[in-house]
Formats: structure tokens, sequence, C-alpha cells
């Protein structure tokens, strides 16, 4: 039986901070406040370096515009390397997921609907919603870039009379000034391999109370999490290291991935230590949507040293589901592995109290 969200969920801010509070939850804490100090200036001083990098190619690129930015030219593909994540390329080629996006919209725009998507990408699902039967469709990208692409895209296709692309985050949408009037139907797939780590619920939150329609409608209209206990000490050892020849390395697991992160399962020597049990659901519609946590009494199937918790969304588009299950080897998604700050002894017919947490990007787990 799922827990739904709302019961114990705080509200937040919707702009995503440098750091949430469950990202020192992860990794070992620096061994003095000098060290934290130091560590903490070196991390100003590599973003201080990428912005003058950024700053010195751009200023470059503008003295030249016409011979930097030439289809094919260096500049471009290393403005697109740094800007635009290879995942996009996977997440295009993903047949599943086009087809339940698809027909999620096919079976749920009413004709001549205005249709807002949030988070554009090539304009896939804006065409789509057109094609669908919309009248018209307002599409936005934060990234300026990929924002240009969907517009060309668009336009290749005869349909930029109908979409709109604005390259802003959804949340700095207003209505009257970006979009006329709010949407009759909002879709969106801004969804990591945990569900919540592209902005899903601030994201949401804002759409509902700001650009959807109060009777509108919500795509998907539900997200559900799944997770297993898995053992798997080299899973663990993705993001986290201790020794290396001899030598205390540790310091390092301060720069560790904080909550989960992306494991493809089957790719990893591993061992199940329970059954898969649902975790949390969320009411994209109606919910609240915030940070919040839940204990979980999980029941192991074998004894042995969880590592982690294995875990997984299931979107529901009405009609159907998407999943990145790790049955779902054609997923261009990969599972999230949200791991112990300590491994966790397992014995079989025993329960195990988990606390699961997550705030507005992160998912997080701890012995309650």
């Amino acid at each position: 039986m799922f827990l739904q969200e709302s019961e114990t969920s705080t509200t937040t801010r919707v702009r995503r901070p440098l750091t949430t509070p469950d990202d020192t939850e992860s990794g070992s804490a620096p061994t003095s406040p000098d060290s934290a100090y130091r560590l903490a200036v070196a991390s100003l001083q590599t973003l201080a370096q990428d912005i003058k990098d950024l700053a010195e190619r751009a200023q470059a690129t503008l003295r030249d515009p016409a011979a930097h930015l030439g289809a094919g030219s260096g500049a471009l593909s290393d403005i697109a390397l740094a800007s635009v994540p290879r995942w996009h390329f996977a997440m295009l080629n993903d047949t599943e997921r086009n087809s339940a996006l698809v027909s999620a919209l096919e079976g749920n725009v009413p004709p001549g609907a205005h249709v807002l998507d949030i988070g554009s990408g090539t304009g896939l699902l804006a065409m789509a919603a057109v094609r669908a039967g919309a009248g018209r469709v307002t599409t936005c990208e934060l990234n300026p870039l990929l924002a240009e692409v969907a517009r060309q895209i668009i336009d290749a296709h005869g349909m930029s009379d109908t979409i709109t692309v604005i390259g802003k985050p959804s949340t700095e949408l207003e209505v009257g000034k970006d979009i006329d009037a709010r949407a009759d139907v909002l879709v969106s797939e801004i969804v990591d391999c945990g569900l919540i780590g592209e902005g899903l619920l601030p994201s949401i939150r804002h759409a509902r109370e700001h650009l959807l329609a109060p009777d509108g409608i919500m795509l998907p209209a539900a997200a559900r999490l799944y997770g297993q206990l898995v053992q798997s000490e080299s899973m663990a050892r993705l993001n986290r290291v201790d020794m290396a020849s001899g030598f205390d390395v540790s310091l390092m697991n301060t720069l560790a991935t904080p909550g989960h992160f992306p494991v493809r399962l089957n790719t990893w020597p591993h061992q199940m230590l329970s059954g898969a049990f649902p975790l949390v659901e969320f009411d994209l519609a109606k919910g609240i949507l915030g940070p919040g946590a839940r204990t979980l009494p999980v029941a192991a199937d074998t004894d042995g040293l969880a590592h982690a918790l294995v875990v997984w969304f299931e979107l529901d588009l009405g009609a159907t589901t998407l999943c990145n299950g790790p049955d779902s080897k054609d997923s261009h998604w990969m599972q999230a592995l949200v791991p112990f700050e300590l491994p966790v002894p397992v014995t079989a017919g025993e329960k195990v109290p988990l606390r699961l947490g997550w705030s507005d990007y992160r998912l997080n787990v701890t012995v309650a």
C-alpha cells in the first residue's frame, strides 16, 4: 500500500539552492573547521574559473560570430557539450517513453485546448500535442540553445503558428505576460532516475498555482516510487571511497553526490535482500508536493548487508504507465541508488525500520 506524500510534507522554495538540507548526509565531513573552510574556498575558486573560461570563450566568439558558430564549428560543439546533457539523445531514442507520452496526449487533450509543455527539449511533446488536437501550445525551455533547436524543429514541421517556444523556466512564466491565459492541459516529463531530481515537484507546484486552469488536466496525474534493499559493494563504491593503495583518501567523500544517483542495476554485481515494495505516491494533480519523510518497516527476504535502496518510478499517464524499474531494460532511464551512510545488516524474516526522506530534488534513506 502506498503512503501519500501529503501527510507530512512541507513547502519549500522553487529555485534549487546550491545545497539542500539532505545534501550533507552523504560522504565524510571535513576533519576540522579549517579544512571545511579551505574546501569551500576551493569550490568557489572552481566556479570562478569555470565562469572565467566561459566568459573568455564567449568574448572570442562574439568578436566573430560567423566564424565561430557555423554548423559543425568547434565553438558550437564545445557549448553544446557543456550545456546540453548527452542523455537527450538516449531519451529521444527511447521508443517506449515516446509512445507512452504521445498516447497520453492523444487520449487526454480536448480538441482546441491550450496545452502547456514544461521542458521543451526538441519540441517533441509540443508537436505531439498539436497532432493530438491542441489549438495552441506554449512550451518553455530554460536552456536557450535547446529552446532555439526546438523553434527550428517546430518551424520545419510547419507548426510555428500553433506552438510558442519560450526560453525561460516555467517558474518564471506569467499569465498575461508570457501566456495569454491559464492552460487547459499541462504536460511535463522533467524526471530523473529517482523521479524528483530535475525539479518536478517545485515546477508542478508552481504551475498548478499560477499556470494551469482550476479544472485543468495534469499529465502525468500521479507518480509512484518503489524500492528494494540491495547488497552491492561495487555500486556503493561508485560514490564512496576510503582507502586507495594504502592511503586514506576518504576526504574525497565530501565531493560525493548527495542523495540518490543513477545506476544501471543489471551491469553491477548485486544481491536483492528484499522484494519490491512501494515507497510513496505523489498526487501531481492535487497533492501538496513538498519535502517530506516516511518510516517504512521493510521485511528482508535474505540475510546480508544492505548497502542501499534501489529506487524506481512509475508515472500514471491515464490509460498507460511509464516505469524505469530493474526489468525495464530498454528504458533510457537508469535506476536510482540511495545509499545508506553505513551498510545495514539484515536478517531474513526480520523487519528493518527505514526512514525515507525527500527534498525538492533529492532522495535519502536512513535506519529509523
